[in-house]
Parts: C-alpha cells; sequence; structure tokens
C-alpha cells in the first residue's frame, strides 16, 4: 500500500507538480473551512460508500456540494448504499476515517472501487486532496490529476452531483 510519502515519490516520478499544504488533523469539511487558508483550487469532499452487494464506490465533489444517498442510489442504481466501514477505508484504500482521498485509488489493485467525480470541479484548474492522511493537503492541477488516474488506469465517471445525488438545496 502507498502512503503520503511514496504518494509524493510517484507524483515526483511522473513529473506531476503538486503543492502541500501541513495543518492540524482534519476531520470534516467544517474542520477545513476554519483552518482555510490561501490555498487556490477546488476544495472536495470524498465520501466512500459501499453496498450490500460488497459493491464499493468513491464519490469526490466540491465541498459545497449537499449529497442525498437516497438520491444517489436510486438515479445511479447502486442500490442500499451507506458508508463503509474502517476496515474497508483501511484495506482499499489505505485510510483512516478523515483521510479519504481520490488518490486512494492507487491502492485498488482490483480495481473494486467505482469513482464518480463531480461535473462541476471541471470549472477549477486544481483540486485540493488529502494525501492519504488529513494532516497536509495537496493541491494538484487539474489536467495533472486526469494524467495521473490515466497511467494508473483509474477510471474516472464524470457526472453531475446536482443531477444525480442532490435535491438542489444548498
Amino acid at each position: 500500500m502507498i502512503n503520503s510519502l511514496s504518494l509524493k515519490d510517484i507524483l515526483d516520478e511522473n513529473n506531476i507538480k503538486y503543492s502541500t499544504f501541513v495543518h492540524p488533523a482534519l476531520y470534516t469539511v467544517d474542520d477545513s473551512k476554519k483552518m482555510r487558508g490561501k490555498i487556490d483550487g477546488a476544495h472536495t469532499k470524498n465520501l466512500f460508500l459501499k453496498n450490500k452487494k460488497n459493491e464499493f464506490f468513491l464519490f469526490s465533489c466540491l465541498e459545497s456540494s449537499r449529497i442525498e444517498l437516497k438520491l444517489l442510489k436510486k438515479n445511479l442504481n447502486l442500490g442500499n448504499i451507506s458508508f463503509a466501514k474502517e476496515e474497508y477505508l483501511n484495506n482499499l484504500l489505505g485510510v483512516k476515517p478523515g483521510s479519504v482521498t481520490p488518490f486512494g485509488l492507487l491502492n485498488d489493485l482490483e480495481k473494486k472501487i467505482k469513482f464518480f467525480f463531480d461535473s462541476k470541479l471541471e470549472k477549477y484548474q486544481s483540486f485540493n486532496f488529502h494525501p492519504l492522511i488529513n494532516t497536509e493537503t495537496i493541491n494538484i492541477k487539474k489536467n495533472d490529476f486526469y494524467n495521473l488516474f490515466k497511467i494508473y488506469n483509474i477510471t474516472i465517471n464524470l457526472i453531475n452531483f446536482e443531477t444525480y445525488g442532490s435535491d438542489g438545496i444548498r
């Protein structure tokens, strides 16, 4: 399993530029907003879910998006979904609660996790994610993020969360 240090090695080896911001542990979007400094790019939240068939889903969206799990389940035909337990976070993504990140998909060698990415993030030039720990944030350019996932053959399902998983209320 890769960790935050080996993730940075992977980024460096692939000539992917990024900025790292060190901060106290952040567990929620509210924690992040309270500690926010001047970090450009889209600030995200990431949800790791599973259904009763042991299918796994990672959703990355703007931190301001309101997500309705019942609508996601219905509109994407996912079955009964709920937040995945800590053991799945550790075993599949290599993270602890509060550190969920698309970078964890680099640890999903068997490609068990279906990744959904909010199309509203497209209007930003860079994204902010935890680098497998919640005491740092990495800012990565949009094209570099997509190129990294292409290198590792990770499928990005671009969806509009307002259509599929939100009631439109903020």
